[in-house]
């Protein structure tokens, strides 16, 4: 029996020009996400530039994502390079009304599997109440667990998946192996939404499905029915906008703009976005927004 991939939206977070947090905006693109047809919203992740979010500023943006997304699924993102950190980003999660939190690998410094495993333990006898989400990026936290280590971390209470990003369908099929039946694998792959089932994997959090919701919807729900023939008719297309945004938080925010959506700008140093990937995104938009 096939079974339909999730598609979990990972938005960005709107700011102003000077670089202050834009509340409005980002309503706007939780709402714009919120009747779109995906299956929930990833929170305060990468796309939402976590690094340069202060608490308060996570604090409200949880908010914003609950309200937006009420009754369906909301993974709020917790992480921090410290497990003190996470713990206190966690509280305030469970404060606001979330259910289920996600916590990137400590980052930044090297980090043994045996600390990465403790950071997990910490943090998940902190989440009462709460189910929890393993999200290992490596390429840019630059530190690595292995197949064999999140079947360990799976054993811990509370936590029930983990998001998985810059990786391969066949190393995320590797984690699957390494796992129970039950627990819950999201690549953060955008252009694997539809392969995901044959690998394994539950679904996928995806960054482009912010501005191009509708596009990965109907390649999920052409997968979930097996429908081989539409899904290789829509898998050029999902290429196609993965490549424009190319996984930059003001790409996307751009084409959420020639979408009707007003999006703010972004924070972090990702600097300018030139003439042509102005013209690729609104080609893009045109032919598939």
């Amino acid at each position: 029996m096939t079974t339909r991939p999730l598609v979990l939206s990972a938005t960005p977070v709107g700011f102003t020009a000077d670089g202050a947090l834009d509340l409005a905006a980002s309503r706007r693109i939780l709402e714009f996400a919120a009747v779109s047809g995906v299956d929930g919203v990833f929170a305060t992740g990468t796309t939402g530039e976590f690094p340069s979010l202060s608490r308060q500023e996570r604090r409200d943006l949880t908010a914003l994502a609950l309200e937006a997304f009420a009754g369906r699924t909301v993974v709020v993102h917790v992480g921090a390079a410290s497990a003190y950190e996470t713990c206190r980003l966690l509280d305030d999660a469970r404060e606001a009304g979330a259910t289920a939190v996600a916590s990137i690998t400590p980052y930044y410094l090297p980090a043994a599997e045996a600390s990465i495993l403790e950071f997990y333990r910490r943090v998940t006898a902190a989440a009462d109440g709460l189910t929890v989400y393993a999200y290992l990026f490596a390429g840019c936290t630059g530190n690595t667990v292995s197949p064999e280590l999140l079947g360990r971390l799976a054993e811990l209470p509370r936590l029930a998946g983990a998001k998985i990003t810059g990786e391969t369908l066949e190393r995320i099929a590797a984690y699957r192996r390494g796992v129970p039946e039950d627990f819950v694998l999201y690549t953060g792959s955008d252009r694997d939404v539809a392969g995901v089932p044959a690998h394994g994997a539950n679904g996928v959090v995806s960054g482009v499905s912010a501005a191009f919701p509708d596009l990965f919807v109907a390649v999920a729900d052409a997968a979930g029915r097996g429908d081989e023939a539409q899904v290789a008719a829509l898998q050029p297309r999902i290429d196609e906008v993965a490549a424009a945004v190319a996984g930059n938080p003001e790409r996307l925010k751009i084409a959420l703009s020639l979408r009707g959506v007003d999006a703010g700008t972004s924070r972090m140093a990702l600097g300018p976005v030139g003439d042509a990937a102005r013209a690729e995104l609104a080609r893009v938009v045109e032919a598939y927004g």
